[in-house]
């Protein structure tokens, strides 16, 4: 028994040598992985997570503000006649009658119907009431439908699949929801997850549901990470569709903590965890994935956690270097670039 026992503790010291080592760090305590993680000192936003504080919505649907016709954390606000919008992007994505988007969670279920976001998480995510639902011109009316929450209240869904705002979709037309922690995504018109628009060299979104960068647009998986040689700043981290990922200084890969929360994240969205076998060039050494305190996973390289830039409006942008002194691209070892030594 003593010898299992020695041989136990020999193993488990050695795994935790192997996860220090993996971030490049020789200070304990921080779990890895997919468990909880702390947050540092945040950047312009309350010391709470977004989800508690309602930090996340600031003039949106979880703030109550009268001025984007949402409401608070505890009320649905009603869906009324419900629009297939346009996009460049995500082809046609459900909008509400004021021109918020709607989204639809993994973790639900469609069949039977089953609403799984609650407490923190329908406050990032306030719920669509079925109150005065017509569904979108050309879209069978049978599809509608709603389900009664844990709470006794009622909740849209379309082809089953229950319907929500994001808190953080501050304007109509806003699209910051889509692909959030890779279990988020705007719904289409029949209730699937709405896919990128082919790209046919024409088209146009008229304004009607606006391009955020920075934001993840794929419907089916999360994107990929490789290396882009740019002109200014050599090899920089990029994601597949070309946009720069960022680090913030303020953040700490041992413990992994983060610094952007609240408003910070509608100016920095995070890059959601990327399959290792979905990146090209770039170090494995701390590629994990971060749990951050307000529930969203958060891909990280040497532990440090990754960003893109809502400034970065094509593919090779890089608006978001240096911005503040504290915000810098990424090298493919994970290091900063350009940043003062």
């Amino acid at each position: 028994m003593r010898t299992w026992r020695n041989t136990a503790l020999a193993l488990t010291a050695a795994a935790v040598l192997a996860l220090t080592t993996a971030c490049g760090q020789e200070q304990g305590g921080q779990s890895i992985g997919d468990a909880p993680a702390g947050a540092a000192n945040p950047a312009g936003a309350p010391a709470e997570n977004g989800y508690a504080s309602g930090g996340y919505a600031s003039g949106g649907y979880g703030s109550g503000s009268d001025s984007s016709g949402g409401t608070g954390a505890g009320a649905a606000a009603p869906a009324g006649q419900l629009v297939a919008a346009d996009t460049k992007r995500l082809g046609k994505v459900v909008t509400d009658s004021k021109g918020f988007t709607l989204y639809r969670f993994d973790r639900d279920s469609a069949s039977p119907p089953r609403a799984t976001c609650e407490g923190d998480c329908a406050t990032a995510w306030p719920v669509v009431s079925p109150e005065g639902a017509k569904p979108p011109a050309g879209v069978d009316p049978s599809l509608l439908g709603e389900v009664t929450r844990a709470d006794g209240s009622k909740q849209l869904t379309l082809d089953g699949w229950p319907m929500y705002r994001y808190a953080k979709d501050v304007q109509p037309g806003d699209v910051n929801g889509q692909g959030v922690g890779g279990t988020w995504f705007a719904a289409a018109p029949d209730g699937k997850k709405a896919a990128p628009a082919a790209e046919t060299g024409g088209g146009d979104d008229s304004g009607t549901v606006a391009e955020i960068g920075g934001g993840n647009d794929s419907a089916t998986a999360a994107a990929g990470l490789s290396v882009r040689k740019d002109p200014k700043l050599g090899d920089i981290v990029v994601d597949s569709r070309g946009m720069t990922v960022y680090r913030f200084t303020k953040d700490s890969a041992w413990p992994m903590k983060t610094a952007c929360t609240g408003p910070c994240l509608k100016k920095w969205p995070v890059v959601a965890p990327v399959d290792k076998n979905d990146t090209e060039g770039i170090t494995r050494k701390g590629y994990v994935t971060f749990s951050r305190p307000d529930g969203v996973k958060q891909q990280t390289i040497d532990c440090w956690p990754l960003y893109t830039f809502a400034g970065d409006e094509e593919p090779g942008d890089t608006n978001g270097q240096g911005v503040g002194g504290t915000w810098y691209a990424v090298s493919p070892e994970g290091k900063l670039v350009g940043a003062p030594q």
